[in-house]
């Protein structure tokens, strides 16, 4: 399936399906200019015994035409339009017959850039992961927008493109399945990322060996396949100012290693690397719209399998801080390759703030579900600034608590510590407060874990089902927000 968007001045132009926006109370007296007298009388006459609570009504005037009718409310944000668009594609997303003229100047809304909402909320809804079908859908959705409110300057036509490719990306990640995506061919499709303008450094096994990451290689030592970290730097302003830094999780397939996961949705670890794919796909974004900030990315790369090679519980290694780190269970694996990584950026770029994202621990979806990312942070401007751009473009973030009481539950007797709390309880603040012994530096960091967000079996308000891109929105309106 493929969309195409024209624009044109002439509100003649009308194809043979007609998308019209009304106000909140469905006053038609504004429209009647654009529909004939008997199109406004049977709209008014199924209006009256209509649920007019619905935003998007479908009136079928024949077989062959349509009438879109939606609704805009008083003071809708920009998320609550882009949400309209996401509506309206469900209901294009059917039948034959998939031309539609889009009455732009039917549109009362004071909102600066409507149209641009709407059609981003369109485009990222009608995402599909479709590469490994053999029979793919040739359907075409054509969009006309027509007359004098359709204007969308060339800067937001970059902006809302970089962001739908971005997120696209990350999602395509995310979908590949593990005998595709390794970590070996996850680091070559990073490097392709230099065409949009990215210096991208590999860091392969041997590199890694000879800096000392013992606690990222140790993750992926069982398996066949390479381990690596991978930076993606941003310059755009071209001048030595410190970087905003964003860390990914990467662990391509997530067998929990001899911490053997049990085998029932097993197939689902192929998305325990979103959190590096939001990374790339924020990056990739960023250099698209020629964002005027420093920026780096940096994701661990690793597969975590059981093999006469693998690490074993009990194991003790010595991380990139040269802090000593005992395995009790191999299936909390994300937070070692997360722990050299995060000292490896706060090190090497002495950035402004570390984010990192991951898919971190099942605990959080007790707590959250899949309404929040947990949010752990040891800087409350941080925080509020994270908060706030969730709650902006719907990507919401709940902070949670980080004490040093709990750090008696993460202390261990062999080493400075373990990497899992086997008391019980607080499962995701202790692996948030195992992250934050790696920050050396006091740096200001955020921890967002992902496991609720990152996946979807059901779909979300700008998702059909499966892979998010949860979290390269949010990121991004974090930089604009606050730090272009």
């Amino acid at each position: 399936m493929s969309i195409k968007i024209n624009y044109s001045k002439n509100t003649n132009k009308t194809s043979s399906n007609v998308v019209i926006f009304v106000n909140e109370k469905f006053n038609l007296g504004p429209i009647k200019k654009f529909l004939s007298k008997f199109e406004i009388s049977y709209i008014s006459d199924l209006l009256k015994t209509s649920d007019l609570k619905k935003n998007l009504f479908v009136f079928e005037l024949n077989s062959k035409k349509k009438i879109i009718l939606i609704s805009i409310k008083n003071n809708l944000k920009t998320s609550d339009i882009e949400n309209l668009g996401a509506d309206f594609y469900k209901r294009v997303n059917i039948g034959k017959n998939c031309d539609y003229s889009l009455i732009s100047d039917s549109i009362e809304s004071k909102q600066k850039n409507f149209i641009g909402y709407f059609l981003h909320g369109f485009k990222l809804k009608s995402y599909e992961f479709n590469k490994y079908k053999t029979k793919k859908t040739t359907r075409i959705i054509s969009i006309k927008v027509l007359g004098n409110k359709n204007k969308i300057s060339s800067l937001d036509q970059t902006k809302f493109k970089a962001l739908e490719m971005g997120t696209f990306y990350a999602r395509d990640l995310v979908s590949e399945p593990g005998n595709i995506l390794s970590p070996d061919e996850y680091a070559k499709r990073l490097s392709s990322l230099r065409k949009d303008g990215l210096k991208v450094t590999i860091y392969d096994k041997k590199k890694l060996k000879q800096l000392g990451m013992n606690a990222l290689l140790g993750v992926g030592q069982g398996s066949v396949k390479g381990s690596y970290l991978v930076t993606m730097e941003w310059n755009g302003l071209k001048n030595k100012s410190k970087p905003l830094a964003f860390v990914g999780k990467g662990v391509c397939f997530d067998t929990g290693g001899y911490s053997l996961k049990p085998a029932r949705f097993m197939e689902d670890m192929t998305y325990d690397m979103a959190g590096s794919a939001t990374v790339a796909g924020l990056m990739k974004s960023l250099a698209l719209r020629k964002a005027k900030v420093n920026v780096v990315g940096v994701v661990g790369l690793v597969e975590n399998m059981v093999s006469g090679n693998a690490q074993r519980p009990g194991d003790i290694v010595k991380s990139y801080s040269g802090k000593t780190i005992e395995i009790l269970n191999t299936d909390a694996e994300g937070r070692l390759v997360l722990a050299d990584a995060l000292t490896f950026t706060e090190k090497k770029y002495k950035p402004k703030f570390i984010v990192d994202l991951a898919t971190l621990t099942g605990a959080i979806i007790v707590c959250l579900g899949s309404e929040y990312a947990g949010l752990f942070s040891n800087n409350d401007k941080l925080s509020q600034q994270i908060f706030n751009a969730g709650e902006k473009v719907e990507e919401k973030v709940w902070r949670m608590p980080l004490h040093k009481n709990y750090d008696k539950l993460m202390n261990s007797k062999n080493a400075d510590v373990q990497n899992i709390n086997y008391v019980g309880g607080a499962g995701s603040t202790t692996a948030a407060q195992f992250l934050q012994r790696f920050i050396i530096n006091k740096t200001p960091w955020a921890h967002l874990d992902i496991a609720g967000m990152a996946f979807s079996k059901y779909g979300g308000a700008l998702n059909s089902g499966g892979a998010t891109g949860y979290g390269v929105r949010l990121l991004n309106q974090l930089i604009e927000e606050n730090y272009e």
